[in-house]
């Protein structure tokens, strides 16, 4: 195996689908989100994640979530505004027994009520669970 193929097998952002040069962008940053894992998507794309106010499209989203942050699928909703169409949302909720834990019914049913697909999940770090969720080609709006 060579030790390009190597390294992705081993990368999480690259497992989770991000790809260098992609736009991302980050929304519901808090001091409580995973550092490393933040660090490994940007060295994976090749530059640093975008913020809630880039005004443009971006090819991917990470959403940080956790149970008091309001509505999901709302949050759902308002983040595929943000990507390219057939792109992809990283949702990132806090592990059982963490402060702010969503349950997997509702992640799945959010998804659902907001038109997207989840291909898989994943531990995406000490605290914090990820589920990457697909838009249909189509669906997403240019801003």
């Amino acid at each position: 195996m060579s030790a390009t193929a190597d390294h992705a097998e081993t990368n999480l952002a690259v497992r989770l689908g991000f790809q260098p040069d992609q736009v991302v962008q980050e929304i519901g940053y808090d001091d409580d989100v995973d550092q490393e894992l933040r660090e490994v998507i940007e060295e994976t794309i090749g530059s640093e994640l975008v913020d809630e106010d880039y005004d443009d499209v971006a090819d991917a989203v990470v959403l940080w979530f956790r149970e008091d942050d309001g509505d999901l699928t709302d949050a759902l909703v308002d983040a595929i505004a943000y990507i390219e169409e057939g792109g992809a949302i990283l949702l990132l909720t806090p592990k059982t027994g963490r402060d702010g834990y969503v349950e997997p019914s509702e992640i799945g049913e959010a998804a659902t009520t907001a038109g997207l697909s989840a291909t898989k999940s994943i531990n995406a770090g000490k605290d914090w669970n990820g589920s990457r969720l697909l838009t249909p080609k189509g669906a997403a709006k240019k801003r």
